[in-house]
């Protein structure tokens, strides 16, 4: 890596807000993340839990499969996480289990976020292994994202919702 620039945590996080758009363009909740290891991307994920009708097709779990075929191995030591929205409980235990170093999360998730806003499954002594948090990075634009999602979503069910009882009264 002599002469090589390393990226910023910005870099990383944009990446993973790309791979949120796709799922956004799916029609999916837009969470995205990237897994790098020695200043490579080495996997991607986004949310594809209604396009696959699978809970566990959480952007995390996606990327963690990746992560471990790419490296061979399921101890992913070494590598960091950027993610758009913080990991639910789910996928914060993955992230144990994975023995990820560390997880940058973009926005927090007040009704299910697991590293910090309910509870925070990364940082507990009583684990075995615990995850380095970074917080914040590129929360704006992460949230923004998020929150235009959910009021076009809301639009479109309430437009829904008029169009069904318009052809009732028909």
């Amino acid at each position: 890596m002599a002469g090589e620039k390393r990226r910023d945590a910005d870099y990383y996080m944009k990446e993973a807000i790309r791979q949120a758009k796709k799922a956004a363009a799916m029609g999916e909740v837009p969470i995205g993340c990237v897994i790098v290891s020695e200043d490579k991307i080495i996997a991607r994920g986004y949310n594809r839990r209604t396009t696959d009708k699978n809970t566990l097709a959480h952007a995390e779990l996606q990327a963690i499969r990746k992560a471990s075929k790419k490296l061979g191995d399921w101890r992913l030591e070494g590598c960091t996480m950027y993610v758009t929205l913080e990991p639910c409980q789910m996928c914060a235990g993955a992230l144990i289990q994975a023995r990820m170093t560390e997880v940058v999360i973009g926005c927090m998730n007040p009704k299910a976020g697991c590293v910090g806003s309910i509870l925070n499954l990364l940082e507990m002594p009583e684990f075995n292994h615990q995850v380095k948090v970074v917080r914040g990075v590129m929360e704006e634009e992460c949230s923004a994202l998020l929150k235009s999602f959910f009021k076009e979503l809301r639009l479109r069910l309430k437009e829904e919702k008029k169009n069904v009882e318009g052809s009732v009264e028909s």
